[in-house]
């Protein structure tokens, strides 16, 4: 099962190949999609993306997670954060918006096993 190509991002916006609905925020891995709801996790710009954030998409087996920090890298990474993939054996990518959905793409590409997390606005 291959990870969906983000077919396009604008400010506030992102469509995801093969998917109807379009996210402010989404979460992508092989063979699916969904809204990245912060108020699930009580994430913020600050302190930032939080483990919990992140567990979905882990748990489907990715060798590689993008995460988006978004379009001025407001969203925050902390260390803990990042410490929680590597122990999990995940290579890590942690890029502008723009630039981890074309680093995420290539991926797909390539057929990787490339999960990530995109944050559209600020």
């Amino acid at each position: 099962m291959s990870s969906p190509e983000i077919a396009s991002l604008s400010w506030g916006h992102m469509k995801v190949k093969g998917c109807s609905s379009s996210y402010k925020d989404c979460k992508v891995w092989p063979g699916g999609s969904r809204a990245w709801d912060w108020r699930e996790t009580g994430t913020d710009h600050h302190p930032g993306v939080q483990p919990a954030d992140l567990e979905e998409v882990l748990q489907k087996g990715v060798a590689t997670l993008v995460i988006g920090r978004g379009m001025s890298e407001a969203l925050q990474v902390p260390s803990s954060t990042v410490e929680f993939v590597r122990q999990r054996g995940v290579e890590l990518i942690v890029l502008q918006t723009e630039k981890a959905i074309t680093e995420y793409n290539n991926l797909v590409g390539q057929g990787a096993k490339v999960g990530g997390i995109f944050h559209s606005t600020c």
